[in-house]
């Protein structure tokens, strides 16, 4: 579930086609800008569409925005614990493009998120990018895969030119002290959401995506921190979505879990907030099974229960620890450091999560990430 570059348009407002967005001054707050109604002239997820790779992992320019969404857990060879996100946004400032002269005219903006997690500092690290989607600055293309904004790049391998699946790819991203470069390699096959791809957001026509996910990938490479470099192994997810339409108008706000169990399952699940506060109807996942067949989930498959809670300094009060009961699944999820919290253009929690509970009488653990919005 990766709305939140539909709130990225708020940086375009008043932006023509020629301009490239630039950064509010001061954070905003998710909340004000999550509903709306769909701007004419874009094209929307109405129905089911026969998705096509590689092309679909490329971008999809008649859509307001969309997102390619890297997160995962890792540890070097003593234990020491990283989370990692590496997140590039496109969205559309307008649904045509005028004719203009210059080479730096564009009608697509682009916004990148790179964070890391180092558990035993007790540090999160969080740096934000925009650019102009012209003359080279920022773009994605399907084959070979390839998505980057200047040198913030998550591209296929030579290994990679001839099939379908963008994997290995490397991701590589650095800012001052922080660094990122990680080469995944082909893991958990593909994960078609909602109704083979088409992930309906509320009953309103459009208000839907097309998404998908690869929901467990083999990562290794270094991580580069104040505290030194590591080399390091784990496990990462990659999420694709692209959309026009907003949130509706009773939508608040939402919770998204990715959790990768030891027994080698695999669960997202969005809840999507009402204006109570509540599950909204249209919440949904996937259990994903070592072998055999995905089973969707909808909102009344799952419980979901916050345990504790922390206060941002910058406002909002975010839970921190919940309870995910689904079938026999009983588990807990605790952040692995409360302050996780992007703080640039818009705000927003997002970091590494562990996992322990059982499933009927046996224990399980495992790890994962868990964005909250609008608190």
């Amino acid at each position: 579930m990766r709305l939140l570059a539909w709130l990225a348009l708020l940086l375009a407002a008043g932006c023509t086609d020629d301009r490239a967005p630039r950064p509010a001054g001061a954070t905003a707050p998710t909340a004000p800008f999550l509903a709306g109604t769909a701007p004419a002239g874009y094209a929307l997820a109405l129905a089911p569409a026969a998705l096509q790779f590689p092309r679909d992992h490329g971008a999809h320019p008649d859509f307001r925005s969309e997102w390619w969404y890297f997160t995962g857990n890792l540890a070097d060879a003593a234990g020491r614990r990283f989370g990692f996100q590496f997140t590039v946004f496109r969205f559309a400032l307008a649904p045509s493009a005028a004719r203009r002269a210059s080479a730096f005219a564009t009608r697509q903006a682009w916004m990148a998120h790179l964070a890391i997690t180092d558990v035993a500092a007790r540090r999160f690290h969080a740096f934000e990018r925009f650019a102009r989607g012209a003359a080279g600055l920022a773009g994605a293309q399907p084959h070979p895969f390839a998505v980057w904004l200047e040198d913030w790049r998550a591209e296929a391998l030579p290994a990679a030119h001839a099939g379908a699946e963008p994997f290995p790819l490397r991701l590589r991203a650095r800012d001052g002290e922080v660094a990122l470069d990680l080469v995944l390699q082909p893991g958990r096959a593909r994960v078609l959401h909602g109704e083979q791809g088409l992930s309906r957001k509320s009953a309103e026509a459009g208000n839907a995506s097309y998404y998908y996910s690869y929901t467990r990938i083999p990562a290794s490479g270094e991580v580069r921190t104040p505290a030194g470099r590591f080399q390091v192994v784990g496990e990462a997810w990659m999420d694709r979505e692209w959309s026009t339409s907003a949130l509706a108008a009773d939508q608040r706000g939402w919770d998204w879990f990715s959790l990768q169990l030891d027994d080698g399952r695999d669960l997202m699940f969005y809840r999507l907030r009402d204006a109570a506060g509540g599950m909204h109807a249209f919440s949904a996942g996937v259990l994903v099974p070592a072998r055999g067949p995905v089973t969707h989930l909808g909102a009344a498959d799952v419980v979901l229960t916050p345990l504790r809670h922390w206060r941002s300094p910058a406002g909002g009060r975010y839970p921190v620890a919940w309870r995910l009961r689904s079938g026999q699944l009983d588990l807990e999820v605790h952040a692995l450091l409360d302050a996780q919290e992007h703080r640039a253009a818009f705000r927003y929690w997002e970091g590494a999560v562990a996992v322990r509970g059982r499933d009927g009488t046996r224990a399980v653990a495992g790890h994962g990430y868990l964005e909250m919005t609008a608190y």
